[in-house]
């Protein structure tokens, strides 16, 4: 694939030497809408991302093209002028990241992947942290791999307009083999846990319904979080929802004078014991348990947390009608993928009336993608 990417960038750019680098896309089984908040988390990276190559020049321009768009062609920008404009689209995300590394000389880089746009599968993430991988090796820049995953992180949120948490890039840049993450997001602490599905495969189902996260109401879910947090602490020295249990929250349910927000903060608490039960079963090859957590995470998503809609939750109900040992959204949401773990046997039969039931219902063309645990980003 190497010689590939760099074979199409010579194409755009005409260069001669370039430096290659990959980033996948990433998939988070369970602790969904909890890096912000200071739980755990089990994401992994997929076996589907981002190919770049890159080369240097000999002054401050920077030139962006992505195999994807290419009706965007080339995007143009100096490191003289990196303020975010919206006609660069897709290249505010490299160019963000130029304003955290603040290499001395400018590049030309070109991008492909196949990871889908839109759908909660990290694209973003994978973006900046191939830029920064590749950046750095191409100015000997010394920056940690921690280092990059903070730079990502704070080029979202300040330039981008998006308050993420750091759960996605952290995946990417430092899982260093085939593995998911148990990441406890407050401590940045981690273990790998290396282990199959047995008989079921893990399926990803597209809605067909995109999601801009600016646009959709992620913000306003940090908001409440923030709001919940400051009244549990009028009673607990707590810096971070999750540090609580499900039992401390029930106990301190009468300190709230509006029910959303206790629904909100009951999801964040209720899903970070989840998520360690979740990985404690897939370390003991408990499918089924481990089905049965992705189910309540789902349920609780949809009913307290409230970032579900109609395309995920049908999608995830006919999973669940044809088999899955468990199913539930993954991402933001609003939109985006679910995931499902689904027996081997007879699951092309499944998916096709998974697709017609769908489409009859919703109106709109589900994609499946079976995906594999992969690896972090790297050097080609």
């Amino acid at each position: 694939m190497k010689d590939a990417i760099i074979k199409e960038a010579r194409e755009i750019f005409n260069f001669r030497a370039a430096l290659a680098g990959y980033a996948p896309g990433r998939v988070n089984l369970i602790g969904e809408h909890l890096d912000y908040n200071g739980g755990h988390v089990l994401p992994c990276p997929l076996d589907i991302g981002i190919y770049g190559a890159i080369a240097g020049r000999s002054d401050d321009i920077i030139r962006c093209y992505s195999g994807n768009y290419p009706e965007a062609g080339i995007v143009v920008f100096s490191l003289a002028d990196l303020n975010y404009r919206e006609t660069d689209g897709w290249a505010n995300y490299v160019k963000g990241m130029v304003r955290e590394l603040r290499p001395p000389r400018g590049f030309d880089l070109y991008v492909k992947g196949d990871i889908p746009p839109g759908a909660g599968l990290s694209s973003s993430a994978a973006l900046e942290i191939l830029t920064g991988t590749l950046v750095s090796a191409l100015h000997a820049l010394e920056y940690s791999r921690l280092e990059l995953v903070r730079a990502a992180q704070r080029m979202e949120n300040e330039f981008i307009g998006v308050q993420s948490g750091i759960m996605d890039q952290f995946v990417i840049a430092m899982t260093e083999k085939k593995a998911a993450m148990l990441l406890d997001t407050a401590m940045l602490s981690y273990r790998f846990i290396e282990s199959g599905f047995g008989n079921h495969v893990l399926l990803i189902g597209n809605t067909g319904k995109a999601r801009t996260l600016q646009a959709s109401k992620y913000n306003e879910r940090r908001e409440e979080c923030r709001r919940g947090l400051a009244i549990l602490q009028e009673k607990y020295r707590i810096e971070h929802l999750c540090t609580l249990s499900l039992q401390e929250l029930t106990d301190s349910a009468g300190l709230f004078t509006d029910e959303t927000i206790f629904r909100r903060v009951r999801h964040v608490v209720s899903e970070n014991e989840r998520t360690l039960k979740a990985a404690l079963a897939l370390e003991n090859k408990d499918v089924k348990a481990f089905g049965a957590l992705l189910n309540e995470s789902h349920d609780s998503l949809r009913d307290d947390y409230e970032v579900t809609g109609p395309e995920l939750d049908t999608l995830v109900s006919l999973f669940r009608k044809h088999g899955a040992l468990g199913a539930r959204m993954t991402g933001a949401g609003f939109g985006g993928c679910m995931i499902a773990l689904m027996p081997r046997e007879g699951l092309e039969a499944a998916l096709s009336a998974i697709d017609g039931a769908y489409r009859a219902v919703i109106g709109l063309i589900p994609e499946f993608y079976h995906v594999n645990i992969g690896k972090g980003a790297r050097l080609l």
